[in-house]
């Protein structure tokens, strides 16, 4: 049986589309709306303002488009407002939703669902965007539009659900592996055999030499008898350890994405103190909270500072964490970070627009704390000239008035000194 011709024919759907409308024509018009000139009144008094002109719902349209495929939020966020369909579509059945589905454009796509996206809406080969984004591996969109109600089962008219496209025409990646894990969590058949194909998504796995897909999906397709008999003890234990399939069972088997363990830490909360990443995506995938509060007043996001994981502060930036909550000093997650010397995370951190000049329930900035709880070697200096470059204030005290300037004169880091001078 050649499954490469099937793969490439079956792959053919979608990137044609892609190839036929990528990015549409371009239209050098600005977003708003034209006005037409109108001549002056011929009273002395002012001209009135020219009315302005309309654009047709059409163009409208193909501007959303255009934006969609370019993932210019900004761009298509206006269009909505001045009336833009997200569900309209050209004439290869692309719209501004389905394109946010198969190119992976999660605030898009987010956007467009806002807006009135037809969640179940197909595109030309009567695929849904659920099977657009699993063929392409983006698991977060998978994981959002689960969250949306979409019809997970639905078969496209080659045969293949979103399971079949992630496995068949995907690839043995971490990108893919997510993908399956949250289809898997999610609820998606497993078991049924694609028409075209002649194969469940386990054989086809197996019939592409995908190994890791092959164990993912041996491990959720088990004997459902095996389930754990408490999901929500099984999911909180493979978070706390890592195993990312053993957290997709124990969601497929019904756990509670927010259950809580004895010290009120949630899945998430315990991947991210532990540094769990790939169990991470897939809470955050499927939607848990990043600033689920337990008993120390810590949340997944918090406990980033304090590890000064820049992989765990990247699978938890799409789940859009609160910036503004603080931990129970009254800290923000730069501050234990700067204190700890985790120069990459601050770096990474600074660019996310949290607040840099926060002062916690002892007085100290994150720049304060660099310099008051830093031992002034390289890696507090790199912290502190992250800190002024990225714009934090060297002249905020402490509640004394001291500033980070003066409390490097007093502790002999000659270094910090010169560079709090610069």
């Amino acid at each position: 049986m050649k499954h490469s011709t099937r793969a490439v024919v079956a792959a053919l759907p979608l990137a044609l589309l892609v190839g036929a409308c990528g990015g549409g024509a371009s239209d050098p018009s600005p977003d708003a709306e034209p006005t037409t000139s109108q001549p002056a009144s011929s009273d002395s008094g002012p001209a009135s303002p020219a009315p302005a002109r309309e654009v047709p719902q059409d163009t409208l349209d193909q501007r959303l488009r255009d934006a969609a495929w370019a993932d210019d939020v900004a761009r298509a966020r206006r269009l909505i407002g001045q009336g833009a369909d997200v569900n309209a579509k050209d004439d290869t059945e692309q719209s501004a939703y389905l394109v946010a589905t198969s190119e992976g454009h999660l605030e898009l796509l987010r956007l467009t669902l806002r807006h009135g996206a037809k969640v179940d809406d197909k595109d030309s080969w009567d695929g849904t965007g659920l099977i657009r984004a699993a063929e392409r591996g983006h698991a977060l969109v998978v994981g959002e539009l689960l969250r949306a109600g979409i019809d997970e089962d639905h078969v496209n008219r080659i045969g293949y659900q979103a399971i079949h496209e992630a496995v068949w025409l995907g690839e043995d990646t971490v990108s893919y592996a997510d993908t399956v894990r949250v289809l898997a969590a999610g609820g998606v058949e497993l078991d049924r055999v694609s028409p075209s194909a002649g194969l469940t998504p386990l054989e086809m796995a197996r019939s592409r030499g995908h190994d890791r897909l092959e164990r993912i999906l041996e491990t959720v397709t088990a004997d459902r008898s095996a389930d754990p008999a408490d999901p929500d003890r099984a999911l909180l234990d493979a978070a706390e350890s890592g195993d990312a399939d053993a957290a997709a069972v124990a969601l497929r088997a019904g756990a509670d994405l927010e259950a809580r363990d004895a010290h009120r830490r949630t899945p998430l909360l315990l991947a991210a103190t532990f540094d769990r990443v790939e169990v991470a995506r897939l809470l955050v995938a499927l939607g848990a909270d990043p600033d689920a509060l337990d008993d120390r007043h810590d949340t997944p996001w918090l406990v980033t500072g304090v590890t000064g994981s820049i992989a765990m502060l990247e699978a938890l930036l799409p789940a859009q964490p609160d910036l503004t909550v603080e931990n129970r000093y009254g800290g923000l997650s730069p501050i234990p970070a700067s204190e700890r010397g985790h120069v990459d995370y601050v770096r990474r951190v600074a660019q996310t627009g949290v607040d840099l000049d926060h002062v916690n329930d002892l007085g100290w900035t994150a720049m304060l704390e660099a310099v008051i709880l830093g031992d002034g070697g390289a890696a507090h200096q790199q912290v502190v000239r992250i800190l002024l470059a990225a714009g934090a204030d060297r002249s905020i005290g402490d509640a004394d008035g001291v500033t980070p300037l003066e409390h490097a004169e007093r502790k002999g880091h000659r270094a910090l000194v010169r560079i709090l001078r610069e």
